[in-house]
């Protein structure tokens, strides 16, 4: 079988407190969810309509098999996500004070399962014929998954939209410039790109959006993505560079924002859209969950995302 859109990399539960405004150590109750930003894409994606699948591993344990549930339930196939023995399946607390301050604590320790990926286990075959594979950085941070992400974009050779979210969790490195370095070897693999400045500054050592503009134009990438916070969206793709504003919301939990975005921005590029197009319903996508509790649960379908207000 082949799939629109295969995404790889980062899995796991979020843990979100029900009561919000106060820290943990105050927290009496919790809502489970599915997290993890590359699967949380999958799932946007799914809600478009769209066929997807996830590349990445758990714990074999109940929180894993939960994730398969999740998975399953969203309509997301689960067929390339395998457990690890040994490892725990991770989970991440948040912290929820409205409207920016959104604190997270991973637990990922001895190391979180789908760093485990393996080259020699992918589906190279479906990884060449997806019309979209995305993958971020964290799947760059340690071995294996960093030569099986690596082999996955080579295998690709710059087929369709190859994405690479810029997604650059400090936590995850030892330090910016070792994450630059892997990002490095990872663009000239890549046809899009998608990160916030801190992320292109990560990626290209320049904050200056029209500087990561010109950056990504250098290395080939055809379609440069940088969220600018309260500034919006730059996207550039060829010499036609867009501005989009952002989509003014009452946020509730800005931590699926983004991966709402990539979705839509997903559902975007497989229309067919002009930049300026899929960035508005991306924006809209990530103002939509931004207003609501949970990421993957709450990723808007089409109808949804007609009632956001522009």
């Amino acid at each position: 079988m082949s799939f629109e859109v295969i995404t790889m990399g980062r899995i796991g539960v979020d843990v979100y407190p029900l009561q919000t405004g106060v820290s943990l150590r105050e927290v009496e109750s919790f809502g489970k969810f599915l997290g993890g930003s590359p699967t949380n894409v999958a799932v946007a994606a799914a809600r478009y309509g769209r066929s997807a699948a996830v590349i990445t591993r758990t714990g074999a344990d109940p929180f894993g098999e939960y994730l398969h549930d999740a998975l399953r339930g969203f309509g997301v196939d689960d067929r390339y996500v395998t457990a690890v023995p040994g490892l725990p399946t991770p989970v991440t607390f948040c912290e929820i004070f409205p409207p920016d301050h959104f604190p997270l604590y991973f637990y990922r320790e001895p190391k979180a399962p789908d760093l485990e990926i393996h080259a020699h286990e992918l589906d190279l075959e479906a990884i060449r014929e997806a019309d979209v594979l995305w993958v971020t950085v964290t799947g760059l941070s340690q071995e294996p998954s960093r030569t099986a992400t690596l082999a996955a974009l080579e295998a690709r050779g710059r087929r369709g939209a190859t994405i690479l979210d810029l997604d650059y969790r400090p936590m995850f490195w030892d330090s910016r410039e070792e994450a630059g370095e892997q990002v490095a070897r990872a663009l000239p693999h890549v046809t899009v790109a998608v990160g916030n400045l801190d992320e292109w500054e990560t990626a290209v050592g320049t904050r200056d959006p029209r500087g990561a503009i010109a950056a990504a134009r250098d290395r080939g990438i055809g379609l440069a993505v940088v969220k600018q916070g309260p500034r919006g969206v730059l996207a550039a793709r060829g010499p036609e560079v867009v501005e989009v504003p952002p989509v003014p919301v009452e946020v509730v939990n800005g931590l699926g924002a983004g991966d709402a975005f990539g979705g839509a921005l997903v559902y975007g590029l497989l229309q067919g859209w002009e930049p300026a197009r899929a960035v508005r319903l991306a924006n809209a996508a990530g103002a939509y969950v931004a207003s609501k509790l949970a990421c993957a649960d709450d990723m808007p379908t089409l109808d949804q995302l007609a009632e956001v207000p522009a």
